[in-house]
């Protein structure tokens, strides 16, 4: 009984969220996502990267989106705003309260965190992650999953701090790879960068020259392809 009277109706309301995300963001050109930990305060080192990072996209052309937040969010956000640039805070309704952050210039609330992921990869051209908790590795390995089975394309996915991130490198190769639970192409869909002028480079390159992120993906999905095709035979 209780379905009847409240999942229907939550379906609509879920209908409603992607056609206010659809009708805000289908305009923007290109952007780039920014993700990373909400904690992080102004003056950290990695906040500064963050807004340095956002601010030389934003004057590359590039629209700066981020979860709307404090954080690392903020920081993208600021940078957008300091170059000038389109700045978009996609929020999520939680039960504490987070407020979308003042460097915000299109903000949308989101009750459903998978609509509002659907956002991020939906209007982007690359991730751009920072340093950051379980939010983050939730929407680094979605990407790197919708990229492996081709729901995603010439997308890059940037890991900024080598020294926050290694370590994880390091088990995917160590552990993953040699389990064969991934395959070596797969590695090669993660980028590391340590400063924001390589981040801003790889992304314009990826955007002028299509083929130069496509030939690694596609290695990774050309191994996702054999395996299935094995196991079905």
């Amino acid at each position: 009984p209780e379905f009847i009277h409240s999942d229907p109706w939550r379906v609509l309301r879920i209908m409603g969220e992607f056609v206010d995300g659809f009708d805000a963001l289908a305009g923007l050109g290109d952007a780039v996502t920014i993700f990373g930990w909400a904690r992080v305060r102004e003056g950290d080192a990695m906040y500064e990267a963050t807004v340095e990072t956002a601010r030389l996209l934003g004057e590359a052309g590039l629209t700066i989106i981020t979860g709307g937040g404090p954080g690392i969010m903020q920081a993208g956000n600021k940078g957008a705003r300091a170059a000038g640039a389109k700045s978009v805070g996609l929020n999520i309704e939680l039960p504490f309260e987070q407020n979308v952050n003042p460097y915000v210039d299109i903000a949308i609330e989101f009750r459903y965190f998978f609509v509002r992921k659907t956002m991020f990869v939906k209007y982007a051209q690359a991730f751009v992650i920072f340093p950051g908790g379980f939010g983050t590795m939730d929407e680094l390995f979605e990407a790197l999953t919708l990229i492996q089975t081709g729901k995603v394309q010439n997308f890059p996915v940037i890991l900024f701090g080598s020294a926050y991130w290694q370590g994880l490198i390091d088990w995917l190769r160590a552990t993953m790879l040699v389990e064969k639970k991934i395959a070596e192409p797969d590695l090669d869909l993660l980028v590391l960068c340590d400063s924001p002028e390589e981040v801003r480079d790889m992304i314009i390159k990826s955007l002028r020259e299509r083929r130069w992120r496509s030939e690694h993906e596609a290695a990774a999905r050309d191994v996702t392809r054999q395996v299935l095709s094995e196991e079905g035979e």
